[in-house]
């Protein structure tokens, strides 16, 4: 099991959303949170455990300069991110890359920028993933949570050895300004922060914050063709064609 007591942590994108819930790392003993945002002046939290820092997941310059400040790191938050949710064939692949700098480079840069500091605390990496990850709904979006999601694993794999953990967090929607578009339920920010530290404290490598991301998860043992009928309605009737055919059942 991972105690956060006594940790120190750093949250990129810690000024929107699931970022600036900072205040449940503390209330597990935490001694200090380096807040990570582009303008550090856009954290508002009123607590001197709390230190603004600035950082641009995709400056080598600000995340170099990031690791000299915040040396005395153990837990690494890999918040930060962005959907543009482009057509992943579109001509101009702007938006992917861009979402590919934010969400797969981003963490993977500040990650290497602490190896040393992880592997004498056996600390803890976490990065933020996404329900759409395992399911290729959000165009351009799906494909940089999905090369995050591979990439969780590849670092796992080259931190181990050193006992730091490296753990996966997918999650649904979450009630922030990323998702203040989308007509569907939404799980509350304190409660998905709530889940993935719980996972971190149990030892978890991968934590599933909602009953619909679990789902997903446990439907990838599925055959593709399956998993992706309900979105494909003129697949899932020929599907429904040959099953009658194959077995005489009347259709």
């Amino acid at each position: 099991m991972t105690q956060l007591a006594a940790q120190t942590a750093l949250v990129t994108g810690a000024n929107r959303g699931r970022g600036r819930d900072v205040n449940q790392l503390l209330a597990r003993g935490a001694t200090k949170v380096y807040a990570g945002a582009r303008n550090p002046e856009t954290i508002d939290i009123n607590d001197p455990r709390v230190v603004p820092l600035q950082l641009d997941v995709t400056d080598p310059d600000s995340v170099a300069r990031a690791a000299e400040v915040a040396g005395d790191v153990s837990v690494v938050v890999n918040n930060a991110g962005i959907s543009l949710a482009a057509r992943v064939l579109d001509d101009d692949t702007a938006k992917l890359r861009r979402e590919l700098e934010v969400n797969l480079f981003g963490p993977l840069a500040v990650t290497s920028a602490f190896p040393d500091q992880l592997a004498a605390r056996s600390g803890v990496v976490v990065n933020v993933a996404s329900i759409l990850a395992w399911i290729a709904l959000g165009g351009s979006y799906s494909v940089s949570k999905a090369a995050l999601g591979s990439a969780t694993d590849s670092m796992r794999l080259e931190l181990g050895p050193w006992g730091v953990q490296v753990v996966g967090f997918y999650m649904g929607y979450v009630d922030t300004d990323m998702a203040s578009g989308v007509e569907a339920p939404k799980s509350a920010p304190a409660h998905v922060v709530r889940q993935v530290l719980d996972g971190i404290q149990a030892g978890a490598l991968e934590v599933t914050a909602d009953d619909m991301t679990r789902a997903v998860r446990d439907g990838l043992a599925q055959p593709v063709d399956e998993r992706y009928a309900p979105f494909l309605p003129e697949a899932a009737e020929a599907h429904d064609q040959e099953h009658h055919t194959t077995t005489g059942e009347p259709s």
